[in-house]
């Protein structure tokens, strides 16, 4: 099973308590977003956990775990560092901050295991072409030597954002490809792997690999296993990821982000922070006495193989 910590709502950078005391318990409830007392238990226990699928814009607050995390469960960290500042990103560290934390995770997991997002890419009086690919290449050259893989993707252009940001000045095609060969240019200057991610946009003519962010692929580079080809069942259309279980929740996410496509808007955010427990078995709330309880299928995606008669994990 694939476990992500990160899809719904920043889950380490607001609520890294919560996650080490699931951790420790073996398990974490998670509540159907569609019917709330639709309630799932996902196993945490580390033999169960084909790949704990980290996410989050500011890893500080999860750091000093993370060596003993990384001894435990087979992971992988998507680190977004983008061009914004405040106006866009309220609660996000400045991205002299990220680059450092970035580095320091890189560190202690490695390099393979740390994947820079650089998404998502809108276009706003403040943030134009040129300020992005400015942008861009100054991040590369200093995350570079600290990952080995760069995902890119456009805004998606979801009826929510035109309320919560006016101010996005919708692409047109040729932008698009032009920040799309300017992007790959830096990347290969900078021997970084470049994909796309959540789009099936093809850009691969100008070297840009069409992709998900979590495949079997990145999941096989950075834990040294083989994982099975499995069919992408991703959270929204054009994603090309593996299938993976959310622990998280809609609208609790603090980083603030105009462009989220996670909140409903910021203040909701912080109501329903209010509600959470570091101690609840559930990221917000309890678990009620009219909740349905379901225990998650533990279908591993890991390959086996046998070895003179016997099977054994890879």
């Amino acid at each position: 099973m694939i476990v992500n910590v990160g899809g719904r709502t920043d889950i380490v950078n607001y609520y890294s308590k919560w996650l080490i005391n699931r951790l420790n318990e073996g398990y974490a409830y998670s509540r159907n977003p569609l019917f709330t007392n639709n309630v799932s238990k996902v196993s945490l226990k580390p033999e169960d956990v084909d790949c704990l699928v980290f996410c989050s814009k500011n890893y500080k607050p999860i750091m000093k775990y993370i060596k003993e995390i990384n001894e435990k469960y087979r992971i992988i960290c998507h680190y977004t560092i983008t061009a914004y500042g405040k106006d866009v990103e309220p609660n996000v560290p400045d991205i002299e901050s990220s680059i450092e934390t970035l580095i320091q995770l890189s560190k202690i997991i490695g390099k393979e295991k740390v994947l820079w997002r650089y998404d998502p890419i809108l276009l706003t009086k403040n943030y134009t072409q040129e300020k992005h690919i400015e942008t861009f290449s100054y991040m590369a050259k200093k995350i570079s030597p600290h990952v080995q893989r760069c995902i890119f993707s456009f805004v998606e252009m979801y009826k929510k954002l035109e309320y919560n940001m006016p101010e996005i000045i919708p692409f047109t095609a040729d932008e698009k490809l032009e920040i799309a060969k300017k992007l790959e240019k830096i990347a290969r200057e900078n021997n970084l792997y470049i994909q796309t991610c959540g789009t099936d946009e093809n850009f691969e003519k100008f070297g840009i690999h069409l992709s998900g962010c979590t495949t079997s692929e990145i999941l096989e580079i950075a834990n040294h296993v083989k994982y099975k080809d499995v069919k992408p069942k991703g959270m929204r259309k054009g994603c090309h990821c593996i299938p993976s279980r959310d622990i998280g929740a809609y609208d609790t996410c603090l980083n603030g982000c105009k462009y989220c496509y996670a909140n409903k808007n910021p203040d909701l955010a912080v109501k329903n922070y209010k509600f959470h427990d570091k101690n609840s078995s559930i990221l917000l709330g309890k678990i009620n006495e009219t909740d349905k309880i379901t225990v998650a299928k533990n279908i591993s995606y890991i390959k086996k193989e046998e070895n003179n008669g016997q099977i054994s994990l890879l």
